[in-house]
């Protein structure tokens, strides 16, 4: 300390520690913040297995296409719980945790928009299907993938990548894969000019064809099997929640 007072090297042996306790201090409360931050964002607890089962179950008798109910969530088992939260407006996560297991526990089969035959229903709004059998229940409940709005090219023509709305009928059926312009469709039921429901393996929960009703893999050849030509196909777009009528 050459060349300062007695004062200047008091001030600089206050100062010192004081910095020192004010790093100590800022690091230990930054350490504290960054490890409650990683709390927060921890994983929600995993169910158990009984629980699993249960909410396969619970989804299966509400009418959602789970695939097999055997306590594993699998793919199919999450497509399910996908299209239940896209029904009950929930966020479309695919996550099965103890809160949506208790929302599983409170539901109530969804109710088909219309209510007097056998037919299938489509709403673009939720990105769901509803398989409508001759006892006027929904019997499947599916998560699907429409028509995203956007442009695209087909045979050097510009096309709107629309799902039309309104009643319609199977009109033709392909059994297995059918290789078109735009890419692959497994099981395809077309309803209206080259718009077939049709199995793909990518069903985002957003709207993302090219006009087409993208179902789940696991269930669309049976879902084929269950819209015979001639089933009506009715297709919606509204925010309201449809009604039995």
């Amino acid at each position: 300390m050459r060349g300062l007072g007695i004062n200047a090297r008091t001030r600089i042996g206050l100062v010192l520690p004081a910095a020192i306790l004010a790093i100590l201090w800022l690091t230990t409360y930054g350490c504290t913040e960054a490890f409650a931050r990683k709390r927060k964002s921890s994983p929600p607890p995993q169910l158990s297995s009984n629980e699993i089962l249960e909410a396969e179950q619970r989804l299966w008798d509400l009418g959602y296409w789970t695939g097999a109910v055997d306590g594993k969530f699998d793919s199919a088992s999450r497509h399910a719980l996908i299209a239940f939260q896209k029904v009950e407006r929930r966020a479309r996560t695919g996550n099965l945790t103890l809160l949506e297991l208790q929302a599983i526990r409170n539901a109530s089969p969804p109710a088909p928009r219309h209510a007097h035959y056998a037919h299938v229903e489509i709403d673009l709004e939720r990105q769901v299907l509803f398989l409508i059998n001759e006892d006027r229940e929904v019997q499947r409940v599916l998560p699907v993938s429409t028509g995203n709005g956007e442009l695209y090219m087909d045979h050097g023509q510009v096309h709107r990548a629309r799902t039309p709305t309104g009643s319609f009928k199977v009109l033709r059926k392909i059994n297995g894969w059918r290789l078109s312009s735009l890419g692959l469709l497994y099981y395809p039921s077309y309803v209206v000019n080259g718009i077939a429901v049709h199995g793909s393996p990518s069903i985002p929960t957003r709207p993302a064809s090219h006009g087409c009703i993208r179902v789940p893999m696991f269930a669309a050849k049976e879902l084929s099997a269950l819209m015979p030509l001639g089933m009506e196909v009715l297709i919606y777009n509204d925010a309201g929640t449809p009604r039995a009528e």
